[in-house]
Formats: structure tokens, sequence, C-alpha cells
């Protein structure tokens, strides 16, 4: 297969992977378009492995990581508000039902998250997850299960200012 049929066979699946990951489509953007350059000058030897899509999964896992580990200075997004300066926030249209669990999802560890995704998301075993992470199989186990407890309590508690009468 060439790198052009591969590339847009598959944009959209690592794309989609990317913003699972990092929580934000410019960043995730940034990611898969840095994979796919590095893949394209490697492409004689990725596109001899037996899973070349998965060979690239890997890469964007690894530069999602390795992002996070290199940015020094913490980047602001500007919104709409920034651009005509008005400061009043505004209530979404219509609230999503995974909001909350998507803002969850982001508060946590990079390992652990990429761990959600890849399980949930991504369908892999934990072997899989393993190989894409470059980690053993009981770690990815010890990370969902710690990335699940953190969500079940942060599920259960009640919101702050909320009272619970019995």
């Amino acid at each position: 297969m060439r790198f052009e049929e591969f590339a847009a066979a598959r944009l959209p699946s690592l794309l989609r992977y990317a913003v699972l990951l990092s929580g934000d489509r410019e960043e995730a953007r940034d990611i898969v378009q840095e994979v796919l350059t590095r893949a394209l000058v490697k492409w004689d030897r990725i596109g001899q492995v037996t899973d070349p899509f998965g060979y690239v999964r890997r890469m964007v896992t690894n530069e999602f990581l390795s992002l996070r580990r290199r940015r020094r200075v913490k980047t602001v997004p500007l919104g709409p508000e920034a651009v005509d300066g008005s400061s009043a926030p505004h209530a979404p249209e219509q609230a999503q039902p995974d909001d909350d669990l998507w803002r969850l999802l982001m508060k946590l560890p990079r390992q652990q998250r990429a761990v959600l995704v890849l399980r949930y998301y991504e369908g892999l075993s934990d072997l899989e997850i393993a190989e894409v992470l470059g980690r053993r199989t009981g770690t990815v186990r010890s990370n969902a299960s710690r990335a699940l407890a953190a969500l079940r309590i942060e599920l259960d508690e009640p919101a702050a200012g909320e009272r619970i009468f019995l």
C-alpha cells in the first residue's frame, strides 16, 4: 500500500483517536500531522510491517505522551470571547450528556487516559494496549483500574454546594 492511500484511508480514525487522547481538536491535528510527516519519511519500512495502522497509532500515542513532557509553556486557547473582547461566559446551546464524563476523562493522567481510550474506544485487549504503549500488561491493567476508580469516585461524589437529603 502506498503512503497516500494509507493516509487517505486512515486519517479520520487517527484524528478521532488523537482528539480522544488530547481533548483538543487543534492539538490532535498537530499530533497527527507530525506523525504522518515522520511516517512518510519512514514509509518504506512502515509499509512492510504486518499492521501499518497499529504502528502509526503507536506513533500517535507516543507523540501525545512526549508532547506533554516537552511542553514548557502552557498554551491558552483563544475563543470567541478573546477575539471580540467580551469576557462573559456563554452557556452551550444544548448540554451534551457526555460533557461531564469527557471533562473527567481529561483530568486523568496521560497514561491512564491513553489506556481507557485504547480499551474502550479502540477496543484493544490488554496485551495489544501494552504493545501500543510499550508497557507490561500488568501496568496496563493497573492504569485502567486506577483510572476507572478515579472516575467512579468523581461520578459518585455530589457536586460542590449540592445537598444530600435523607
